[in-house]
């Protein structure tokens, strides 16, 4: 598009799902900042009943480290440092004293009370024997556990084991185990990283017998007997335990491909995850008939139904069941960004075809627009509306982002969506070239009048308004936007068993889920204190929730209690209130949680005290750290800005450690 409501040209269009972005310059006046109470006003979060305080709790980098280690010249890494101390029967309790005290002199006490996240990874805690046996390595556990015991501070043990469970001799074991992994759509494991560390694409079948499982759940069940073996008043200051870590599918460029829609790859396509999707269709379908008169297909058993892999657009078919990309399921996102600082739209609106499709919600976070524009305050300008097409015939649609303001309708994108029928014929109702933009509640003579035409009478107000592309001058000055999808004259081809693929990935992920909490409760941990430590990729527009499969992990009711992480704009806002209040959820947990923001001074403590209201059990702002700076590298990246230390502006860490330590007053 060219209209002068665009503010920002293809040469500065921030990049969906980049962890960072550098600004351009763009030429875009301020056109206003908001107000600290509208902003407040517009991110006000559901208020719940209290149970008690809020536990702000976080996370802790080199727990393990003593300071005695760093008087010993040959230790040059942290790794070492943990060793030394490990073997010495010492640990980092006065080192994280020290810490707490800073945010919270004079110990925990009041409505808000600091305390710390101890992340405990399974697969790490194992060594090596001479004969070649794993085992729980105990030293690492005490080290653990006396921890626990000489800091009487509130604090949430991690249980980790997902795909950042990579560190030590056994993950890089199982990193070999091709039965411990998830594949790609060619067979192999995907090999990804995230700014240097390590990824493991475990697998997500929960079965015992896998070896990773069989590890992780030994680990598991180990910790939860040291944990019960604590003296009372060490396990009652246990305020949660968040078990697993972020479980979902993975893809490729982990770091950046978070908002990839093109070229889409996903696991698991191990023949045992296939055959267990081929197990599923068969619980949800009953007979291969049934199966086949739903679809339109006629496989002759399930046996022969493959899961989906191929693009249609670069591989050739066998059969159009076979095909999958961002799209075969039959969702397509209209997504992007719209900063309207002073208030001036009421609200977006979808149209196809010149029919009401539905609202496009507004508030979703973009951390990107934020970063790259200087005028923009808040992350939370993203908008989306994830349109259903399953159910469309073959053709050519139009779809219009509208924006209302008052009473008037005001077109600010059009796109042509080509719906491509199996037999990839012709696309029917295609539009003679020419023409006005429908508009919204257009009659169907006003579709197809020549442009000219089209124009005169719309200055005459004979049209409806939402004719008439871009804002008047009133608007237009203080409001900005870009629609990142979807791209004009996309091609899209619905393949019903494409979104049996992706709910069954999504089940994957739960079910995965609902083992390692049922191991944790026969194991003996408190049911009451178990909380999950999941990703919420919907809480980004640009983000493609298909590539995570959560979906299923996020809705309720679960067994586990919902914890979640948050960062950038979705730590207060438009979309976590929706969160919140559509899952009624009040009991929660935030294992991780950075706003990443500097432009307003209040945005810390804001986004803090809307969760007190909201009925958090605790939120874990990341990260801080213990390790000392020698053992430190010098490389910079997305993670390391994130550090919480008085002396680093990035990412607004200083601002947010001040206001950790002017919450813990209350």
């Amino acid at each position: 598009m060219t209209s002068q409501f665009q503010a920002v040209r293809p040469c500065g269009r921030p990049v969906p799902g980049r962890v960072a972005l550098a600004a351009c310059v763009l030429g875009v006046a301020l056109g206003g900042v908001v107000p600290a109470g509208a902003a407040k006003a517009q991110e006000a979060l559901p208020r719940a009943a209290r149970q008690g305080p809020l536990y702000i709790t976080p996370n802790v980098e080199g727990l393990l480290q003593c300071d005695e280690a760093l008087q010993v010249r040959q230790i040059v890494h942290a790794a070492e440092a943990f060793r030394y101390c490990m073997d010495k029967g010492l640990d980092g309790s006065a080192a994280l004293k020290r810490l707490l005290d800073t945010l919270e002199p004079g110990g925990p006490s009041g409505d808000v009370q600091v305390g710390y996240t101890l992340t405990v990874q399974l697969l790490e805690l194992f060594r090596q024997t001479p004969d070649g046996q794993w085992t729980i390595d105990d030293k690492r556990v005490d080290a653990i556990m006396r921890l626990l015991e000489k800091t009487e501070r509130p604090a949430v043990l991690y249980l980790s084991s997902s795909h950042f469970d990579s560190l030590g001799p056994l993950p890089e074991a199982l990193a070999r185990d091709p039965a411990s992994l998830m594949k790609m759509a060619d067979g192999q494991p995907p090999r990804l990283g995230y700014f240097g560390y390590p990824i493991a694409p475990y697998t997500l079948r929960p079965d015992a017998d896998i070896p990773v499982n069989r590890y992780r759940f030994a680990a598991l069940r180990h910790m939860a007997a040291r944990v019960k073996a604590l003296a009372p008043r060490v396990q009652q200051r246990i305020v949660a335990i968040t078990l697993a870590g972020e479980v979902h599918h993975l893809f490729p460029d982990f770091e950046n491909g978070t908002g990839n829609f093109g070229n889409v790859q996903v696991t698991d396509y191990d023949p045992a995850s296939i055959a267990a999707f081929r197990q599923w269709l068969r619980r949800q379908y009953g007979s291969i008939e049934r199966f086949n008169q739903t679809h339109g297909f006629d496989y002759a058993s399930f046996e022969a139904v493959d899961a989906p892999s191929k693009d249609i657009r670069r591989e050739r078919l066998s059969r159009y069941g076979e095909h999958y990309d961002a799209y075969a399921a039959g969702r397509l996102p209209v997504a992007g960004w719209l900063w309207d600082p002073e208030g001036k739209l009421d609200g977006l609106d979808l149209y196809v075809n010149g029919r009401h499709a539905g609202p496009i919600e507004r508030g979703f976070n973009r951390l990107d627009v934020y970063r790259a524009r200087d005028d923009v305050t808040t992350p939370n300008v993203g908008f989306r509306h994830d349109l259903d097409f399953s159910q469309w015939a073959p053709g050519r649609y139009r779809l219009q982002v509208v924006a209302r303001s008052q009473d008037r309708q005001y077109l600010l994108a059009e796109r042509v969506l080509l719906l491509v029928p199996r037999d990839q014929g012709k696309v029917p109702g295609d539009v003679p070239s020419g023409l006005a933009p429908a508009g919204p509640g257009a009659k169907g003579w006003q579709r197809f009048l020549p442009r000219r035409l089209h124009d005169w009478l719309a200055r005459r107000g004979w049209l409806h308004p939402a004719a008439i592309s871009g804002l008047p001058g009133a608007l237009s000055g203080s409001v900005h936007f870009w629609v990142d999808m979807p791209g004009d004259a996309l091609d899209v081809y619905y393949n019903p068993l494409a979104r049996d693929w992706d709910t069954f990935r999504a089940w994957q992920v739960a079910q995965f889920m609902a083992a390692f909490h049922r191991q944790a409760v026969e194991a003996g941990l408190p049911a009451d204190k178990l909380y999950s430590h999941q990703v919420v990729p919907q809480a980004n527009s640009s983000w493609n929730a298909q590539l995570f499969a959560t979906e299923q992990t996020l809705r309720g009711p679960q067994f586990w209690k919902p914890g979640f992480n948050l960062y950038g704009g979705s730590t207060q806002g438009p979309w976590l209130a929706r969160f919140l209040h559509d899952g009624s959820v009040t009991d929660y947990g935030v294992p991780e949680f950075n706003p990443q923001q500097w432009k307003r001074a209040d945005v810390h403590l804001s986004a803090m005290r809307a969760h007190y209201e909201a009925g958090a059990r605790f939120i874990s702002p990341y990260y801080f750290s213990l390790i000392a700076d020698s053992y430190r590298g010098s490389a910079e990246h997305g993670v390391n800005r994130m550090e919480l230390r008085p002396d680093n502006p990035k990412e607004g860490a200083a601002a947010f450690y001040e206001a950790i330590r002017q919450f813990a007053r209350q």
